[in-house]
């Protein structure tokens, strides 16, 4: 080979700073080589798969031909360091810092209050950065397209894109906090206070930037050191050659050496299916792979050509030819806009996109439709390979030699009368393998109807792109006219036929959206005809609502709060905005998360391994093998534990690792710990566990209760005499709804680093954790040591939402063990497929109910059961089915009220506690009940509910009398902000004229309980230290999650003290500084922590006010000199008592909440009835939060909650195989709420003059309230089905799940296509997935 005395030698910048490796291994990863070799931790690992853009560089290349440098945004997890050979790449930490300046982009995202958990914004910042670096005054579409493949699980994006959209160079872009800059007329809503002040903000200036290195332009522009380049790693050799001939011949020698351009495929393959290739080839500097032919019958594409530069050829090519010439590029460029995030699309490739052959491709049936053709090569010779059926032969297989390359892609123009669509169905809007997709072309006979050729093409209705032959041969020759497509959806059924256990599921709507997809293509040939003025012979009634896009285009959004008083003294910040006290170092990546704490000597990774059994006895577990391999050090299981191996919590027992038996895929066996984490991973893989599988394995809920499989005990509420009210209502309606579980998806997953030091059987312990008392409770007894011996450290969490609790404890101990028996410093850092495999997630829940109401729409009666599915074991279910029987009224009052909530035990990994605890799953039933009244009774939900609310001091079904004034206030103030009356009208009128899109609306409110029901958990303790020049360090219970306790700690001391926030730090949550803290959660942290941080000051203070008495006029450091010289402790601890809160279960009675926060939601969404889409038109959330402490991070957390509540009842699913295994183990396979979901209009209302004497500063816990009003979207779009169902000639009560998927939306629309797939019969098959 060329060059080979230059062999295993790397040249590239990283910040500015010079790179030089050799035998850099083909498996290291730049994630990994930029956290662990050069310390640059601000990149994150958030999947490790490039789904989340939590690892998002720039990464900057000379283009020799050009002689320009181009910027783009890259996954870092997926990009090889193999690969970076004269590139110049840029981290969040590259572009500013505290200790310097920082840059515009960082402080933008702080100061809009975009950050919370911190964990994905240097991504955010990264993927902001880059497409400035390409366009300083991007568009609205810019931005969000940019951020497109970042994921935020806390803030709801909104301030994410009113911090970015200040970048906007259109003059009516930027819009902030309710002012909207109008030049029309001026209107900048006067008098409302700004969340931030967008004056106040750093300007770009690109002539500031980071210049590309002038070394890497020297060394491209110099032909001698194109040398191939060849690394070899411990299992894999890795060869890039330089020449298109060097390139056959390695293919011609290596047939199964796979050719790596962008690692999008290759690279999850050998991640996460453990796929192992000796050789990889890599021709990303053979620049015959980049090239682009145009000539008069199309262009040419070279196959290593990525799909961004594809889709700006596209545009390009569109803005240039006629318009009848640029049909297939048309259709490709709607493909490619939706097609993965902006960072995969910028290293993909589009041949290895095509030769991937994936079954729901997006561009397959588009190329193979438009006639393309590939040009393939290899030492044998040449040839053309025309795209279509014959090509895809099978699941990711082609008819492709395994030495032939494919050089380039032609894609034809197309001709006078012909006409190509792309249509695409998936999980989310933007950023998801598609659930179907196709391409379709016809082609008439010049000024006719008659078809003179047709092409249809599939994705994702068969193990490859697939071809209805039969159909278009039908269709060639006839008009298009309704009696041919008519003939053409029966014809197209029988052809594309899918068996009803086809990997993926979904079968019915899949099959069915093969015929709306032609139903569209139908209309909008129609359409094309009639512009041809092409006279045809029959009418379809409406049709554009079917053809037309749905809304898109983000509005102005409002956020109103309250400002503070005119009396209180500016240094005082509560009530204020005030940003996030680490935005800042978020934003830099300077702040530091567990795993950015720096390794020891020595120290270990941890990989936990676990079960593949749903309920199976051990017989063996053989590590022999793994301890073989290089870098494995030990392997723990559960006879190395020198304590206890169970953990009891709500008087269930919890094994650790599993010694006997496993009760569920996913639990913990045993772990292994090597020098690196893929040294870990790899002894993993070889541990070998011999199983005897058990019968009666239980999944689903229904199993559980045939088999009265239940954790103890069963809880029961009731008041009135419920049965005899059944016999005097007018009506009674039995029903019943499913809610789907939800994953937590915290950006960071599960971390810990357990130190041992050497003396006294002490373990230090740094670990992502809402609860560290009860880790540190339960490492000493796993260890068997007293807890004084094990101290836990939290300096924040990217995210938790419930997550970290339990499981985080397990994992904790199991990690101490291994550090324990090995003596080293042992880091364990979950995976995000483990993560989601081992952790548990929301429980599932299956709720029945029976109403009786009077024909006035008054419910006198209602009767509810609960089943949660709990998983293998109790964790906090029993808990969280109290609190969903304390919730069952939700707003309203129903005389005679009755529920019974069991935890099922099943063989599937144990759910655990989740943002809402229950409440979410609760609300969902009884106001999927209210919605079944009103279908019963023809009238509006909104009636329904507004009749039965709670009015005057009332009491509800456990006796705790409340006032629900502002409950009420929320609700009117939230129709009066919404219009809501007048929105219904406009509705009704849209949707009689729209036969396709319907519109719905709901109003949903929320009664929320705050506060542990277990009063001794509502106690909270704190630490204050006054330091002799006059800083405040502060130490409290409460932990970190991105829910701002920090800062609202700040702010409490700051007013209690009299000094301004940069005179206090709060110093890390420690189990040594505040012992046997609560949890963070239910979210009474501020409320009880809050109190203690107060009660601490106004200690300090007492012992300070005789020497401010004695000078009044001296400065805050003169009097905490003066009190040190007096021997004055400067020193408190703060403690709070806390609500004495209880529930007495045998009495139906008690106390279990401070008080309520209340909420109400306006939502209107606009539904596609023909693939389920919904787009979230319109959002208004009035809530009741006292007096805020702090209006951006409260708003945050409002805005947050609802996106994660939008996510929980209409996207995301976990789905189960029938033995129990986890498939959503990511990711690619689990869609959380996007950038793309944010609704088009969504504003925020503080309730102003409310008050609540049972908190600090009169304020409420407001954490989790709001994401059960995420459930007004799901009644939105039950609206719009009901709407959609009127046209069908179908009334009344139907049923409709949680998620409202696309999938359970569209089938519930019932439209003549879905009517057109035959049902199939339960029982008679074996399903993908199960419904748990």
């Amino acid at each position: 080979m060329a060059g080979k005395e230059n062999l295993d030698h790397l040249l590239f910048y990283v910040n500015g700073k010079k790179i030089e490796e050799k035998n850099v291994d083909p498996e290291t990863m730049l994630l990994s080589y930029l956290r662990e070799k050069l310390r640059l931790t601000g990149t994150k690992y958030g999947c490790g798969g490039g789904g989340c853009g939590a690892c998002t560089v720039m990464v900057s290349r000379y283009q020799l031909r050009t002689k320009t440098i181009t910027h783009i945004s890259a996954n870092a997890c997926l990009l090889p360091v193999c690969q970076l050979h004269g590139a110049a790449v840029t981290t969040v930490e590259g572009i500013g810092n505290t200790k310097t300046r920082i840059h515009p982009v960082q402080e933008r995202i702080a100061k809009a209050h975009g950050s919370q958990c911190g964990f994905c914004t240097p991504g955010m910042v990264m993927s902001m950065y880059t497409l400035l670096r390409n366009k300083p005054q991007p568009t609205m579409e810019d931005i969000t397209e940019a951020l497109g493949g970042n994921l935020c699980r806390c803030t709801g994006y909104r301030p994410i894109i009113d911090g970015y959209k200040t970048f906007c160079g259109a003059p009516d872009c930027c819009q902030i906090n309710g002012k909207r800059k109008d030049h029309m007329n001026g209107d900048k809503s006067e008098g409302l206070p700004e969340l931030f002040d967008k004056e106040d903000l750093l300007s770009l200036d690109p002539t500031q930037e980071l210049i590309f290195p002038p070394d890497l332009i020297m060394m491209a522009e110099s032909a001698a050191v194109q040398r191939t380049q060849t690394f070899t790693g411990e299992r894999i050799t890795w060869v890039s050659p330089v020449s298109l001939e060097e390139l056959l011949k390695l293919k011609a020698s290596h047939p199964s050496a796979p050719i790596v351009i962008g690692n999008t495929k290759i690279g999850l393959d050998i991640k996460f299916k453990g796929v192992l290739h000796p050789m990889i080839i890599s021709p990303t500097r053979v620049t015959e792979l980049c090239e682009v032919t145009r000539t008069p019958q199309g262009v040419c594409v070279g196959a290593g050509s990525s799909l961004s530069a594809v889709r700006a050829l596209m545009e390009e090519l569109v803005q240039e030819l006629p318009h009848e010439q640029t049909e297939v590029f048309r259709a490709l460029l709607q493909q490619l806009k939706n097609l993965a995030g902006q960072q995969i699309r910028n290293v993909a490739s589009l041949g290895g996109n095509i030769v991937s052959a994936y079954p729901n491709s997006d561009l397959n049936p588009v190329l193979a439709a438009g006639r393309c053709s590939l040009h393939v090569i290899s030492e044998r010779g040449e040839r053309e390979i025309i795209l279509n059926k014959d090509f895809f032969v099978g699941f990711a297989k082609t008819t492709l030699k395994p030495d032939e390359v494919v050089l380039s892609i032609f894609i034809p123009v197309s001709k006078q009368g012909e006409f190509v669509r792309a249509f695409r169905q998936a999980p989310r809007k933007e950023n998801a393998l598609a659930t179907v997709t196709t391409g379709m072309r016809v082609k008439f006979f010049k000024g006719t109807s008659k078809v003179e050729d047709l092409s249809i093409y599939y994705g994702g209705v068969g193990p490859c792109t697939v071809e209805a032959t039969k159909t278009c041969q039908e269709v060639v020759g006839r008009s298009w006219n309704e009696e041919t497509l008519s003939h053409a959806y029966r014809l197209l059924l029988d052809e594309i036929a899918l068996p009803p256990s086809a990997p993926g599921g979904k079968v019915e709507f899949r099959r069915s959206l093969t015929l709306s997809f032609l139903f569209k293509f139908n209309l909008e040939m129609r359409k094309q005809l009639q512009e041809m003025d092409v006279t045809l012979d029959d009418i379809v009634g409406e049709v554009s609502s079917a053809v037309c896009p749905l809304p898109r285009e983000l509005q102005p959004s409002r956020q109103e709060f309250q400002e503070v008083s005119l009396r209180q003294p500016d240094q005082d910040p509560v009530g204020r905005p005030i940003m996030h006290r680490s935005a800042i170092s978020h934003a830099t990546g300077e702040a530091v998360y567990c795993d950015d704490i720096p390794k020891s000597q020595g120290e270990l990774f941890l990989t936990v391994v676990t079960s593949t059994r749903a309920h199976a006895k051990i017989i063996k577990i053989d590590f022999s093998e793994a301890l073989k391999l290089p870098g494995v050090v030990d392997v723990v299981t559960a006879k190395d534990i020198p304590g206890q191996n169970s953990r009891t919590f709500v008087g269930i027992k919890e094994e650790l690792l599993a010694e006997e038996e496993v009760t569920c895929v996913g639990q913990m066996v045993c772990a292994v710990a090597a020098d690196t984490q893929q040294h870990a991973k790899r002894g993993a893989a070889a541990v070998k566990i011999t199983y005897e599988d058990l019968p009666d394995r239980v999944f689903t809920v229904e199993e559980a209760i045939e088999k009265k499989s239940f954790f103890k005990p069963q809880r029961t509420i009731e008041r009135g005499c419920v049965t005899e009210a059944f016999g005097k209502a007018d009506q009674v309606y039995e029903g019943q709804v499913r809610l789907g579980g939800q994953e937590h998806f915290y950006m960071e997953t599960q971390s810990m680093l357990v130190v041992p030091s050497g003396e006294e059987k002490e373990m230090k312990v740094y670990l992502s954790t809402q609860y560290p008392a009860f880790a540190q409770e339960s490492i000493a007894e796993t260890l068997g040591i007293p807890s004084n011996r094990v101290s836990c450290h939290i300096k924040r969490m990217g995210g938790a939402f419930g997550g970290k609790i339990t499981k985080t404890a397990i994992l904790a101990s199991i990690t101490a063990v291994a550090a324990w028996k090995t003596g080293q410093a042992v880091r364990c850092i979950l995976e995000r497929g483990d993560d989601m495999l081992i952790t548990g997630a929301r429980h599932p829940v299956l709720g029945k109910y029976k109403v009786g109401f009077m024909n006035d729409g008054r419910i006198i009666a209602a009767d509810v059961q609960y089943y949660a599915n709990a998983g293998n074991t109790g964790d906090e279910s029993i808990l969280i089915i109290e609190k969903i029987l304390l919730h069952l009224d939700n707003a309203y009052n129903v005389p005679n009220l009755r529920g019974q909530s069991t935890a099922c035990k099943t063989n599937l990994p144990s759910n655990t506690a989740f943002r809402g605890f229950g409440v979410p799953q609760c609300v969902l039933v009884t106001e999927n009940m209210m919605t079944d009244v009103a279908m019963v009774l023809g009238r509006t939900t909104e009636e329904i509910r507004e009749i039965n609310m709670y009015k005057g001091v009332s009491t509800t079904h456990y006796k705790q009398e409340f006032d629900p004034e502002n409950l009420l206030r929320c609700w009117e103030e939230c129709k009066e902000k919404s219009c809501y009356q007048s929105r219904r009208n406009t509705i009704a009128q849209f949707n009689q004229g729209s036969r396709w899109k319907k519109r719905g609306v709901a109003i949903v409110p929320i009664k929320f309980g705050i506060a542990f029901a277990e009063g001794f958990l509502n106690q909270a303790a704190a630490l204050v230290h006054i330091y002799t020049d006059g800083s405040v360090l502060v130490s409290h219970g409460g932990t970190e999650m991105g829910q701002g306790i920090h800062t609202k700690m700040q702010q409490v001391v700051s007013r209690e003290l009299g000094v301004p926030t940069s005179l206090i730090y709060i110093i890390e949550t420690s189990t040594t500084t505040v012992p046997n803290a609560s949890p963070s959660a239910a979210s009474f942290g501020t409320d009880a922590n809050g109190m203690a941080v107060k009660d601490a000051c106004e200690t300090l203070r007492r012992r300070l006010d005789p020497v401010v008495q004695a000078n009044p006029n001296g400065t805050w450091e003169s009097w905490i000199k003066k009190a040190f010289f007096q021997k004055i402790s400067l020193s408190a601890t703060g403690f709070y008592r806390g609500h004495d809160l209880c529930m007495n279960w045998e009495r139906n009675e008690g106390q279990p909440f401070a008080y309520f926060t209340y909420g109400v939601c306006f939502c209107e969404v606009e539904v596609d009835c023909l693939t389920g889409d919904y787009r979230n038109i319109k959002t208004n959330i009035v809530v009741d939060i006292g007096q805020s402490i702090n209006p951006s991070i409260d708003i945050g957390q409002i805005e947050g909650a609802f996106i994660q509540g939008m996510g929980l009842y209409t996207m995301e699913e976990l789905k189960f195989s029938p033995s129990g295994v986890l498939y959503t183990r990511g990711p690619s396979q689990y869609k959380i709420p996007a950038v793309c979901d944010l609704p088009l209009s969504f504003n925020i209302y503080l309730l102003p003059g409310s008050t609540n004497p049972n908190a600090i500063y009169s304020s409420k816990g407001i954490g989790e309230p709001v994401l059960t009003l995420g459930s007004s979207v799901f009644f939105a779009i039950k609206d719009a089905v009901a709407a959609a169902r009127k046209e069908a000639g179908l009334s009344g009560p139907f049923s409709l799940d949680s998620p409202a998927t696309p999938e359970r939306t569209c089938m519930a629309c019932a439209t003549p296509f879905t009517q057109m797939i035959p049902a199939r019969k339960p029982g008679s098959y074996q399903p993908w997935a199960i419904n748990v």
